[in-house]
């Protein structure tokens, strides 16, 4: 059996202005690195058989602060991204409900019907974290492996293993900046153990 330890990075300075990312990036802030650090104290005894990270700086220096002194490396895998926003990125959700009222309500409110020109649907996310799962199942019968991630793309991941559609998607619980999802797989069984959980913030 082989368990997943999945995260958020933490904090950044758009997540605070309220910016959407998606593949662009800013920096962590203090909070961001602080509650980093706390999940990694949680973690210190965790053995990890591999760590996988976003490529986004973000998720990487966060994975950074969580691996501490372990002597693994840390994997890039595109599949984590992410989902991409397009011409979205870099825009506050102020000026995206102005300037895009129907897409911007779709894609919190009717996500299954969210369609975009320039970046990538939540159904694009769903094929993305299938390939994930299978490759990391391939690659790690039995372990324990940290993932770390973006709160859309865990969102998908519960959705997926909780057989919930993409309709429901924003149902809770809500991906908070270094909360911790702990699920195993098991052949085509996925169990959640824990779900955006940040006691390690409390």
């Amino acid at each position: 059996m082989l368990t997943l330890y999945v995260t958020r990075h933490g904090e950044t300075e758009w997540n605070i202005e309220k910016r959407l990312q998606g593949w662009k990036n800013s920096n962590l802030t203090e909070k961001g690195r602080r509650n980093a650090i706390l999940l990694a104290n949680r973690l210190q005894n965790t053995k990890f058989d591999a760590i996988y990270s976003s490529p986004s700086e973000r998720a990487i220096q966060t994975a950074e602060i969580i691996k501490q002194q372990r002597s693994i490396c840390i994997f890039k895998d595109d599949n984590l991204r992410e989902i991409h926003l397009g011409e979205w990125e870099g825009q506050t959700q102020e000026q995206l409900e102005q300037q895009f009222p129907h897409e911007y309500f779709a894609f919190w409110n009717t996500p299954h019907l969210y369609t975009t020109e320039t970046g990538e649907t939540f159904f694009d996310i769903e094929k993305r974290v299938d390939t994930f799962l299978q490759s990391v199942a391939k690659h790690h019968k039995t372990g324990t492996v940290l993932v770390v991630s973006h709160s859309v793309w865990i969102k998908v991941l519960l959705a997926k293993c909780k057989n919930v559609p993409i309709k429901q998607l924003w149902q809770p619980p809500y991906i908070h900046d270094t909360s911790l999802t702990i699920m195993t797989i098991s052949g085509n069984d996925y169990n959640m153990i824990v779900e955006g959980d940040i006691s390690h913030r409390e």
